[in-house]
């Protein structure tokens, strides 16, 4: 066999195998994309929570005099496998008031536009259409209207439940003990969970702010993953200086969780949206049908 016979015969065969491999992975790539499941994502608002006394978010004076507009966001997941709503908003019990409601102390002015029903209206749902609820933590702002979803099941973390169904916060925290209470479909969970069991959303353990404190990843076919840092971060520069809330149950969980966020933020190349960032609620990825 000639030389350069054989040289154009090799690259033939090597021009045709790299083409054969690239319409493999493009097979791959388009069977992976097939088998994707549909998850959409809404994205809710459960009220504005004007904070009078921004030092209370860090263990120094660093905010002393400052204030600050949080929103407080809450979430529907839609999965072939079922419906998870994330969190809960503000109480319902402030729609409709003329003025917000300020705390005895005035840490807090807090209102919240509308309805649980009027919002799901909005995206073509009711409030029987959840399977599955989940709220990063059981405070005030994230409970507002968990005992408004007579099918769904609270996925909550066993730390959490023991924790805000006790006698010593009944005592103490009533409004937050009465908030949760009555759900009747339990079901505790400990440590990460995978709700739909492929992977796409998935409760991350994240203690500290309360006991059971959660952030929550999804991995959307149109945006890609993405996490919901529930109170791990209230402001940008929290996250920045890793600086607790004077009121979280655990300063050194809250670190510890701060670091397996980022660890796991990192690993994933998902993108952070603090929930009570206004500018995290305006660019939150939508599903198509559905405008803020």
């Amino acid at each position: 066999m000639k030389r350069p016979f054989y040289i154009a015969l090799v690259l033939a065969t090597l021009i045709s195998l790299a083409g054969c491999k690239e319409k493999q992975q493009a097979e791959v790539a388009e069977a992976q994309q097939v088998m994707a499941p549909d998850i959409r994502l809404y994205t809710l608002d459960g009220g504005t929570v004007m904070v009078n006394n921004l030092e209370l978010f860090a263990q120094d004076s660093v905010y002393r005099g400052q204030t600050a507009e949080f929103a407080d966001a809450y979430y529907v997941v839609v999965h072939p496998k079922g419906t998870l709503m994330w969190d809960a908003g503000l109480s319902q019990g402030l729609v409709g008031m003329p003025e917000p409601y300020t705390s005895p102390d005035g840490n807090f002015s807090v209102s919240r536009p509308d309805s649980l029903a009027t919002q799901l209206a909005a995206i073509g749902m009711t409030p029987a259409d959840i399977d599955f609820l989940s709220l990063s933590h059981t405070h005030f702002d994230h409970s507002g209207h968990a005992e408004a979803l007579p099918g769904a099941t609270w996925l909550v973390q066993e730390s959490e439940y023991a924790w805000i169904s006790s006698p010593e916060m009944e005592a103490a925290q009533p409004d937050m003990f009465h908030a949760v209470n009555d759900i009747e479909k339990v079901k505790q969970i400990s440590g990460d969970y995978d709700v739909f069991g492929d992977g796409t959303v998935v409760i991350k353990y994240m203690p500290g702010h309360t006991p059971g404190h959660c952030a929550l990843f999804l991995d959307l076919p149109q945006h890609g993953p993405l996490l919901l840092s529930g109170d791990l971060y209230h402001l940008e520069l929290n996250r920045l200086n890793k600086r607790v809330p004077i009121f979280n149950s655990d300063v050194k969980q809250t670190l510890a969780s701060m670091r397996a966020f980022e660890a796991f933020a990192d690993s994933t190349g998902a993108r952070v949206y603090l929930q009570h960032s206004r500018d995290d609620f305006n660019t939150m990825p939508q599903a198509p049908n559905y405008l803020k």
